[in-house]
Order: C-alpha cells, then sequence, then structure tokens
C-alpha cells in the first residue's frame, strides 16, 4: 500500500486509460487527482503540489515535452517526480523526455503491476531525496517536522519566519538559475547572521521552497530578526540587472520579504499540524 496517501497526478486525453489508472492507484492507497489537458495539469501541481505525476506525451493542447519544461523552470513544481507514459517508443523520445528531467518512462501498452512498481520507486526516492531542500541544501519536510515537534515540548524559544514573496514573478522574468541564485543567497545570509550572533542550537529550514523557519532563544529572536532585516533589504535590488533595479512601473511585481516571530508564549500549540498552521499564519 502507498505510504502517508502520496497524491498522484495523471494526465491521460484517454478515458478509459485515466480512470482505469485512476481507480487502481486509489484502491492502492493513493490520492489520485485527473487532468486530460496539459494546461490542466500545470494549475493542479501548483494548486496541489502532488507527491508524482503519471505523464501522457501526446495531450490535445500541449504536449507532455512543454508541460515538463514549464514544470521543471517553476520553482513551486520543480522537484515533482514525473513518470512518462507514451505510445512514443523511439530511443530520440526516450532521450528528449530524460533530458527534460523526467525520472522514468513506461511505453504502452503497459503492465499496470510494473508502472505500480515504478510509482513506489520513484516516490521512495523523491523522499530520500527530499530531506534537504535541492537550490539551498537547508533541511526540509520530516527533518523540520521533527525539529518543530521538539520544540513543542520545551518552553521559551521563538521561531523566526522569512517568507520570500514574489519569487515567480522573477522567475519569469529572469528564469530559474537566476531565481534558485536568490534563494541560495538568502539562505547564505540568513544562515551568516545566525553564526555571527546565533547560537549553536539555532534550527534553520524550509517551511515551503520559498519560506525559512529560524528555530532560536527568546533573547536572540529580535537582533536575529534585525541584523536579517538590514542584510536582505540591501541586498533584494542587486538581483536585478542594472536596468531593471529602478524600474517603479514592476514594482508592484518584484522581490520582498516578510518577517515575523512566533513565540511559545503565543500558544498553546497543542500538535504539530497547530504549530504549523500558526507559522504559516505568521509568514
Amino acid at each position: 500500500m502507498a505510504e502517508a496517501k502520496s497524491k498522484i497526478l495523471i494526465i491521460e486525453d484517454d478515458l478509459d486509460v485515466a480512470n482505469m489508472l485512476n481507480a487502481y492507484f486509489h484502491v492502492q492507497g493513493y490520492e489520485v487527482f485527473i487532468a486530460n489537458r496539459g494546461e490542466d495539469e500545470v494549475q493542479i501541481c501548483q494548486a496541489s503540489h502532488p507527491g508524482l505525476i503519471i505523464l501522457d506525451i501526446s495531450l490535445p493542447d500541449i504536449n507532455g515535452y512543454e508541460v515538463t519544461r514549464r514544470l521543471r523552470s517553476n520553482l513551486h513544481t520543480t522537484d515533482i517526480p514525473i513518470i512518462f507514459l507514451s505510445e512514443k517508443t523511439d530511443h530520440p523520445d526516450l532521450l528528449q523526455g530524460l533530458e527534460l528531467g523526467a525520472d522514468d518512462y513506461i511505453s504502452k501498452p503497459f503492465d499496470i503491476q510494473e508502472l505500480q512498481l515504478r510509482v513506489r520507486n520513484v516516490l521512495r526516492r523523491s523522499r530520500q531525496d527530499s530531506l534537504n531542500n535541492p537550490v539551498t541544501d537547508l533541511p526540509d519536510g520530516t527533518p523540520v517536522d521533527e525539529r518543530l515537534n521538539e520544540y513543542l515540548q520545551k518552553p521559551d524559544w521563538s521561531m523566526l519566519i522569512v517568507s520570500l514573496e514574489n519569487l515567480d514573478a522573477f522567475c519569469e522574468s529572469y528564469g530559474f538559475v537566476a531565481s534558485d541564485d536568490v534563494l541560495r543567497v538568502v539562505s547564505v545570509m540568513i544562515n551568516n547572521a545566525v553564526r555571527e550572533i546565533g547560537s549553536a542550537d539555532d534550527f534553520l529550514g524550509h517551511l515551503d521552497p520559498t519560506v525559512f523557519v529560524l528555530i532560536t532563544g527568546q533573547e536572540r529572536a529580535a537582533s536575529l530578526q534585525a541584523r536579517i532585516r538590514t542584510r536582505l533589504e540591501q541586498s533584494l535590488d542587486y538581483f536585478y540587472p542594472i536596468k531593471d533595479r529602478n524600474r517603479s512601473a514592476t514594482r508592484s511585481k518584484r522581490l520582498f520579504f516578510k518577517m515575523s516571530i512566533l513565540r511559545s508564549s503565543d500558544g498553546p500549540f497543542i500538535s504539530l499540524d497547530v504549530l504549523k498552521e500558526f507559522l504559516l499564519r505568521k509568514k
């Protein structure tokens, strides 16, 4: 059976195949979403962030290769595993899919048990790889949840939330390489502030790809917030080319950040889910 209700998005324009896969994986314990068009897939991925995509290459609007390009160039969907499902079996087709970042490839007609094993293996690899954010190499997912859960049992902690806003718009204008550079530099600046005035016990990780959480002592939270705020205010404009740094017309879509502090005294927090809800509300 699938672990922890993994989400699978199936993009297949053959309704019979789509319904068969939906029924099969639902019985296996997965949460399944179905779409029949590539544009629909991109929207569903951004809204629900599935754990894996089974993607037919031949779709009625945009093909699977174009869907993959869009997903891999978007910060919020770039890490979602993709299994291509297609009648195209030529070697160049296989190479094109893998070059775009597909994780696996299975041709029609397919053996449903083989597909299920490939799904299980890709999800397993994805979980193992997702312990650290692929861009910043900071803890993500389970390690962050474990540390948050640990602090639920302790008094006198503070959590500093740093949210980087409008990164998707930046990525659309300057590309995913530039947007990845922004995330990496922001993570370095936060880490440097911790090294300078923080403690060895402080913990920095991701709540989601553009939201950082720094767990620290109450006596250090305000100083860390001030230091990080100063660094970010001085730096964000420098990610833009010189010609774009003073373009007031695009100010509403420019990079900016939000910062807030959550303290243990703001609780009680009766569970990890309640704590994370408060944290994301604070961002």
